[in-house]
Parts: structure tokens; C-alpha cells; sequence
């Protein structure tokens, strides 16, 4: 599944906030992939990692947006939905006026989901750093491994001077090493003092909140939306045409039973559904997965949403569909790595993924399979279809990147000169240079906007300095209008349903005899299976089954963490 941050692109259309996001997905799995707000901690003695609402309020970054002249979106942001644009600017916005580097070396460390580039010769390199003013030696390092490779440089004082690290990723002790291995930049960022770096001050102030620690910024935010939900649900709209049904009308979860009847047919290896578990909180009013599992009772007392009567009602209506044999085999084996090519070749036409699968390198693959295809997303509905959706937004961002302790003043400050190049806005020169490398060597411009030579292909590693620091996602996907036309109405849509659940965009450190329950194991799993949801919707562990899986956690930690939780909420509040 790709990881759910909203269909944005911060990126280039050849490096998409969805391609890394989908990549990811695939290092740790889908549902246990997701961001834990626990990171270890020295004891219950430990700071939590929280920041009360007024100490953000002094630290946090002067929200200052900047408007690009003549670069103006085809679809506006409505509710904090991401702006579309349909075509790539051609009159290119210059934001820096000066080279940010004073001739400087720098390692930089980043995940990289694809093939790790050449260093020596490599063009893309050259022309970024050349623009930086600074010799930074860019290291991409396996996605695939990436939950082992920053415990290692961690524990092992390894760090470089600048490096990523994604919230779902974070080592053990991490929340004590912001404190003692990672610069602090309140100095440098807080209130109007961003405003020396204008591009990192037109990032969204909830990103910033991610960065926060124990009442200071210590990291950049990336990649960062203000409408990111985890999950919607797809449908192909192709398929529905061919069976004369046009777009359908969903309003609740009856009438999405009764759409499921009408186009499964096994017979023609056509099943209604895969497995849509992530996205079953939604009708409800609530999440099923991490990060924000959250909630209160009729009390106002904090629990889970596991144990919620929401989330054993999900359980049993997605029981329903598996029970009437609307669900595709592969999908109930639990073969989630071929779940794209299921909905590409037509074998289930509806299907719950992240937002990040909704791009034209979807639209391509899907029309190698068939060149009609369309995936469109349901709008948000309630279960009932009575009263107004109530959609859990997931974390502004799950990447995050930091510098080093060990660095001087003066180079934090160059650093940040940097960043705030690379977060330069879409429509802009540094943009542009950024995700594509040096004109017409490393790409050329076409009608559609720049698209990368063969050296290009070879040379350009954008992953590395966009998840180092990059603007707010915008979509954009050039060629393909009918894609960005497509998600971007759907945000428009839908982004008044967000909310924002408790604990939203705040970092907690979780006492080392807590971190177990933290970690939810028996409502996550492993690489989006085993875990007893799973099973029950599948018949083969009963609701009674569910009980005794959430009564053996909470006494094996379980309720220790909600006191935990209910003192960091009594000291910091819900938010």
C-alpha cells in the first residue's frame, strides 16, 4: 500500500511524493510501517517529548506563505487541500537570490527506494552542488533497510552532519537523541527568525510541529500536506462504465455492500473488493491504524480505538464481504505485494491504498494492463449515510531531517541557507534544478514540461535532497491532466472532513517498560498481515477472539500506556 500522506506531489513527475511513499510502504508494511508517536525513553522519569500549546506558540516558526508571480494553480486549495496544476510553469521564479554555501563540505544521508546513483561523474550532483555553493556528499542509503541502518548510526556516534529520518523509522532513544546528538534550532527558526529563510517559512506551521521536541525545533519537516490522510478508497471507473453503471452513488456503507453485489462475478475473475481494512475507519468517524489510535470514551476518559464499539462494527461489516465471497482470494490469502496489479488487470475494482497511489505512474501502469483504465476515489461517507464524514487527518508528514550536534553555529546557519534552497517552491528555478539537474544535460524541456535525457535517468537522485527539506506538496502530474484533475476536485472535496485527532503532529517519548505496548503489535502485525483484525475479518478468529487479544495487551502494558498518555495529555493537552 503506499503510504497514506495525501496524493501530492512535492516533487518532480518523474519523483513523486508518491513514488518514495510507495516505495516505503513496501520496507516495513503497511499497517506496521505506520509512524508509532512512541519513541523509547530512559524510564518514567523521562522528559515525554511533548510540547504544551503555549510553548509552541513562542517557539514555533513564523507561517509566512509565498506567491510565486504568474504561477498560479489550475485548482485552488479549498480547506487545505493541495493546489493542482495541469501543466509545468515555463517562466521558471527564481526565490534565491544568492548562493547559500560558502564553499563547505557536508555529508547528507537520506532512504533512497530506487537504484543508488554513480557518485563520481555524476552530473545531477555536480549541477545541485555547484548551485548550493557547498560540496555536499550526498549518501543515499537502501529504503529497504532503513529501520536497521539508523539504529546502527546512532548507537554508533556515526551520524553525519545532515541526515533523514523518517517518523516510522525512528531508532530507540531517539527522542533523547534530539537532546543530546541533534542541533538544536530554536535559535535559528523560531517566530520571525525563519523569515531569513522565506522558503522554509512558507511551509505549513503543522509541519514544523513534527520537528518539535521537549519545547524546541530540532528537525526540517518534508513533504508536507495539510489535508494527508492515510487511506481512500478506490474504484475503477473504466470498469463500471463497461458495465453500464456509470459514476456510482455511495453514501454509506449499504449502499457500497449493495454496488459490491452488482459487480463481483468470480467466474469472470472479477471480485468486487480486495481487502479494504485500512480504509474501514473512516465510516465511522475514527482510524484503525497507527499513528493516532487515540480517543475518548462517553467519559471524556482516554482509550484506543481498539477499544472502541466503532472499530468491532468495522470488523463485522468487512466480515460480510469476505463471508459473501465478494473479496479477491489473493487478497484473503494476504498476498498484499501483487494488491496493484489485482486492481490494474481489473481482478477487484474497488481497493483502499494511500492516497500516494494516485498519480500517472498509476495511470501508466494501469493502462499497460488496460488501456482504458481510470482509478477514481469514493468520496468520504458515513456508515449510516446520515450526519457529515469525520476523517481522521494522518501526520502533515512522516519525514523529518535533522543536523548534527557537533556543528558550529556558522554551519547550521549555511545549512539552513541550503535547505531553504531546496525547499524552494513549485514554478520555481530551484525547484526545477533540484528534482531535474542541469538543463539539457540532464533533462530537456517537451510541451509537457522537463523530462530526463538518458544522463538524467543515470545521474539524478532527487530522493536524498527532497527528503532533506522541500516545499509544501502540490500535484502535478504533466501530460496526464486527467489524473491531477481527478485528485485534485477529490481534495477539494473532501478536505472539510479532516480533523485533527488527538495528539496530532506531537512527538512523545514512551518510558523504556512502556515501549512494547506502544509498539501495538497485536493490532498491526507485519507487512499489513497477522495481526487479529486480520483474522477476524476473515472468519477465522471471532469477536470474542478480538476481546481476548485487547484484554491480554492492556494488562500487559496496555493500560500502564493510557496512564502514560492521559498524564502527557493532562500537561499538554489533546493537540
Amino acid at each position: 500500500m503506499d503510504r497514506g500522506l495525501s496524493h501530492g506531489s512535492a516533487t518532480s513527475s518523474h519523483l513523486t511524493r508518491r513514488g518514495f511513499l510507495t516505495a516505503a510502504a513496501g520496507t516495513a508494511g503497511a499497517v506496521a510501517a505506520a509512524p508509532l508517536l512512541a519513541a523509547c525513553g530512559t524510564g518514567p522519569a523521562a522528559k515525554t517529548g511533548a510540547t504544551s500549546a503555549s510553548e509552541l506558540a513562542k517557539i514555533m516558526p513564523a507561517y509566512a506563505p509565498l506567491g510565486l508571480s504568474g504561477i498560479k494553480p489550475d485548482y485552488a486549495s479549498i480547506d487545505g487541500s493541495e493546489p493542482g496544476y495541469l501543466s509545468y510553469p515555463t517562466n521558471l521564479v527564481h526565490t534565491v537570490s544568492e548562493v547559500p554555501g560558502s564553499g563547505s563540505t557536508y555529508t547528507a544521508i537520506a532512504p533512497d527506494w530506487g537504484a543508488i546513483p554513480r557518485t563520481v561523474g555524476n552530473t545531477y550532483y555536480q549541477a545541485l552542488n555547484a548551485a548550493l555553493g557547498a560540496n555536499m556528499q550526498w549518501q543515499p542509503t537502501n529504503g529497504a533497510t532503513i529501520t536497521t541502518t539508523l539504529p546502527t548510526l546512532f548507537a554508533g556516534n556515526q551520524l553525519p552532519d545532515w541526515i533523514e529520518v523518517p517518523t516510522w523509522a525512528q531508532p530507540p532513544g531517539f527522542g533523547q537523541a534530539t537532546q543530546s546528538k541533534l542541533a538544536d534550532l530554536t535559535p535559528y527558526l523560531a517566530g520571525d527568525k525563519i523569515k531569513e529563510y522565506p522558503n522554509l517559512a512558507a511551509i505549513f506551521s503543522d509541519g514544523w510541529q513534527q520537528g518539535v521536541w521537549n519545547d524546541k525545533i530540532v528537525g526540517i519537516p518534508t513533504v508536507v500536506s495539510a489535508f494527508a490522510t492515510g487511506v481512500f478508497l478506490y474504484y475503477r471507473a473504466d470498469i463500471l462504465d463497461k458495465l453500464g453503471l456509470g459514476t456510482p452513488s455511495v453514501k454509506s456503507l449499504s449502499d457500497l455492500y449493495d454496488l459490491g453485489k452488482e459487480i463481483n462475478d468470480p467466474r469472470a475473475r472479477r471480485w468486487a473488493f480486495d481487502d479494504i481494512w485500512q480504509f474501514m475507519g473512516y465510516p465511522f468517524g475514527t482510524t484503525v491504524s497507527l499513528p493516532y489510535v487515540w480517543t475518548t470514551d462517553g467519559k471524556g476518559d482516554l482509550i484506543t480505538v481498539f477499544e472502541t464499539d466503532e472499530l468491532i462494527e468495522a470488523m463485522n461489516w468487512e466480515a460480510s464481504l469476505f463471508k459473501a465471497g465478494m473479496v479477491n482470494p489473493d487478497a484473503i490469502a494476504g498476498n498484499t505485494g501483487t494488491a496493484k496489479q489485482r486492481f490494474w488487470s481489473g481482478q477487484n475494482i474497488i481497493t483502499a491504498d494511500g492516497g500516494g497511489a494516485w498519480d500517472s505512474a498509476d495511470l501508466t501502469s494501469g493502462q499497460a494492463a488496460n488501456k482504458g483504465y481510470t482509478r477514481v476515489a469514493f468520496d468520504f461517507f458515513t456508515a449510516s449515510g446520515s450526519g457529515t464524514p469525520h476523517v481522521g487527518l494522518a501526520p502533515p508528514t512522516e519525514y523529518v531531517s535533522y543536523l548534527n550536534n557537533n556543528l558550529k553555529p556558522a554551519q547550521i546557519k549555511e545549512l539552513l541557507r541550503i535547505a531553504d534552497y531546496l525547499a524552494a517552491p513549485f514554478g520555481s528555478y530551484e525547484f526545477t534544478l533540484v528534482n531535474y539537474g542541469a538543463a539539457n544535460t540532464d533533462y530537456t524541456v517537451t510541451g509537457n514540461g522537463p523530462v530526463l535525457t538518458a544522463t538524467g535517468n543515470k545521474d539524478v537522485a532527487a530522493t536524498v535532497p527532497v527528503l532533506l527539506a522541500s516545499p509544501n506538496n502540490v500535484i502535478s502530474n504533466p501530460g496526464y491532466p486527467s489524473v491531477t484533475t481527478a485528485a485534485a476536485q477529490f481534495g477539494q472535496r473532501n478536505a472539510k472532513y479532516g480533523y485533527k485527532p488527538l495528539f496530532y503532529g506531537t512527538n512523545v517519548t514512551v518510558p523504556n517498560d512502556l515501549t512494547a505496548a506502544a509498539a501495538f503489535a497485536p493490532f498491526v502485525g507485519s507487512g499489513g498481515i497477522n495481526y487479529i483484525m486480520y483474522e477476524v475479518i476473515r472468519g477465522r478468529s471471532t469477536i470474542a477472539d478480538y476481546q481476548s487479544t485487547l484484554n491480554t495487551w492492556l494488562r500487559s502494558g496496555g493500560s500502564k500506556l493510557k496512564a502514560f498518555y492521559e498524564t502527557v495529555r493532562a500537561k499538554y493537552g489533546d493537540a
